[in-house]
Order: structure tokens, then sequence, then C-alpha cells
């Protein structure tokens, strides 16, 4: 099974050596890994603290070796509207196995904190969240797979966490997955929303909805950030996948690999 969502300690947020991150992989029977380590921007910030040093990811992870265990690399950038060129400079500093795009911030504010939260419903939160990432799927060419769809269900300030109903938001949904299908783009099923009672990210019917759209590329994450999470619910994942595509992606180099269940 694969895990193509994995921060180490390279990460701002993370708290585990590559080492021992791959080592609980291969205790978990994991084929193969990506350790995609974040590269935010917050648009409001003077100073970011959200970058990865290049040259901490080299250190940790150009010699790592697990026998029996494949491990990629790769980077997950925070997209904006605006950011379209940083994140043109960013594929610069080395080379990557793989690239996911997401959406962390609206307007300025991260979706994870309460100030985005305040003053809206459930519908309006996701609403907004949706409109962002729709301009962020339109503004940039330069990922490989779009992570975690719904991010914000997850959010530990929102007032009144639930899964993103795919029906309430069936238009926008749509024009997202029909963006990233014409730009050969694929989806991501994100495992860390079901610890926190909101399903994965996003859920089984947004996935029917991207095959019938012509989407092609899925990749399974867990988001880990710390070993205890590492492959987590990725072989119950592997299984929804395959019913609905037939395969499971994994990527070398920036191209996608195709792997029938």
């Amino acid at each position: 099974m694969f895990d193509y969502h994995i921060h180490s300690r390279v990460s701002f947020d993370g708290h585990d050596t590559g080492l021992s991150l791959a080592q609980a992989a291969q205790e978990a029977g994991l084929r193969e890994i990506c350790f995609t380590d974040h590269r935010d921007y917050d648009p409001c910030a003077q100073v970011q603290t959200m970058l990865f040093d290049p040259r901490a990811y080299s250190r940790e992870y150009d010699s790592l070796e697990i026998p029996g265990l494949k491990i990629r690399r790769g980077m997950e950038f925070g997209m904006t509207p605006e950011n379209r060129d940083q994140f043109r400079e960013d594929l610069k500093l080395r080379s990557f196995d793989f690239v996911l795009g997401s959406v962390h911030f609206v307007e300025g504010q991260d979706v994870y904190f309460a100030p985005y939260w305040q003053g809206k419903t459930p519908f309006q939160a996701e609403r907004r969240y949706l409109e962002e990432t729709l301009r962020c799927v339109t503004a940039h060419g330069d990922f490989d797979v779009l992570a975690h769809l719904n991010f914000l269900s997850k959010a530990p300030a929102s007032p009144h966490p639930r899964p993103m109903p795919y029906d309430e938001h069936a238009e926008i949904v749509d024009a997202i997955l029909e963006t990233l299908v014409k730009k050969g783009k694929g989806l991501e099923m994100n495992t860390s929303g079901m610890d926190r009672g909101v399903g994965f990210l996003p859920e089984r019917e947004f996935f029917v909805r991207f095959r019938q759209l012509g989407g092609e590329i899925v990749t399974v994450g867990s988001d880990a950030h710390r070993t205890g999470r590492v492959g987590q619910y990725s072989a119950y994942v592997c299984e929804i996948l395959s019913d609905i595509f037939g395969y499971v992606c994994t990527f070398e180099n920036r191209q996608p690999i195709f792997h029938k269940i």
C-alpha cells in the first residue's frame, strides 16, 4: 500500500525524523511513501515561517533507504491565486518526484483557526473555501495532485464540524474537478479527517464524480506529522479507489504510475 502525504521534522509542524517515519511505514506494511514537506506562504506575514529549508530537506532524505520500502521525495505547496511565480521558483530548489498543491489560506486567513470561521455558517465557510480553491487550481499548473479538497472540514476551530456534503456544493465542486481533469491533474483521498469525525478528505462521492468527469490520477495520503499516523487507513482507501478507478497512483520524476489493486 502507499502513503503519499507525509511530513517529517523538516516541515514547520512536523515532529519525527524521516528515518523514524520510514520505519513506521515499513512496520505498517507499506510498499511506497513520499515525503511532502511544506512550502506554505502566509499572505499577510512579513516573515515566512512555514517553508522547509532545502538543505535540511536534503540532509533528511537524500541518503535515506529502508529495505523493501520505496521512498520518494515530494513537496506540498500552499497555493494562493497570486503565488504562481513563487511556485515555479520553489520547484527549482531541487528535484522532486511528486508535488501536492494545497489551499490553506482564504483572503489572508488560515482556515484552520477561529478568525476565518467567525460570522460564517458551515455552508458559507465551505463555499468560500471552495471558491478560493477553484481560483487556485485555475491559476496554477505546476502541481501534480490537489491535496485534501475539503481541508477546512478538519479545522479544530470549526464550530460545527461535519463532512463536506457534495450535494450542497455540487456546481462549484464540479468546476474544480473539471479544471483538474482539463489540466491532467489528480485528486488525493486524504485520511486525516477520520480521527476528527469528518471522514475522508474528500469522501467517496467526490471521487465517483471525478471519475465521471474524466479524472484519472488518484493518490492516497495520511497527512501524517507523527509516526503513529503513517499509512493510517491506506489499505481501506486503496480498496475504495480501486473500486472506482481500478488502480491507485504513485509518482516518479513527476510522472504518475498506475498500480492495479
